[in-house]
């Protein structure tokens, strides 16, 4: 038999998933960035988007590193300081791209992680600077993240270098029972 009544278990996670969703959609301090409409659709083809949508969606920081390939500048992105469990997630298509738990300090100034999730990322040849590099993208929208090179910490060796403007941060759900 179904009980009418809700168990503390029940009300517990429809509380935190309800403030969770009243932070990220207030203009607060953990607001994404975004300066449209949230981007959770899956109806979206945002590899179709035109640059006019794109500027639409994102700050003009957001758009320079996303949709134009561009580098912020070392040590400004308040992700590098982030330590909470969670998600990084792109700015440009919320998709979720890194466990927190992956990430570490590498002393670049950028947020460095050792793995993406699953089918997060894709990555192509850069030959910009006159080097080769392999360029991250994220999978769904194309997004421009960052680097990925060869002198990261086990497990994987590898050290994802992401701009932090290209990303956004989702802290976990806390555990309360």
């Amino acid at each position: 038999m179904i009980s009418d009544k809700i168990d503390r278990r029940t009300f517990l996670m429809a509380s935190a998933a309800s403030g969770a969703l009243a932070a990220f959609g207030s203009k607060g301090a953990l607001a994404a960035p975004m300066t449209a409409a949230t981007t959770t659709d899956t109806t979206i083809d945002f590899k179709k988007l035109t640059p006019a949508e794109w500027q639409k969606r994102l700050t003009p920081e957001q758009f320079y590193v996303l949709r134009k390939h561009g580098t912020e500048r070392a040590g400004t992105s308040p992700l590098n300081k982030e330590k909470r469990a969670g998600t990084f997630t792109c700015a440009g298509c919320e998709q979720a791209l890194f466990d927190a738990s992956t990430k570490f300090e590498s002393g670049t100034g950028w947020p460095s992680f050792y793995a993406p999730l699953p089918n997060a990322v894709g990555e192509k040849s850069d030959r910009s600077f006159f080097m080769t590099r392999t360029e991250v993208h994220c999978s769904r929208c194309e997004g421009h993240l960052g680097h990925v090179f060869n002198d990261g910490p086990k497990p994987t060796g590898l050290r994802y270098c992401m701009n932090g403007v290209a990303m956004t941060f989702v802290p976990a759900a806390s555990s309360a029972s």
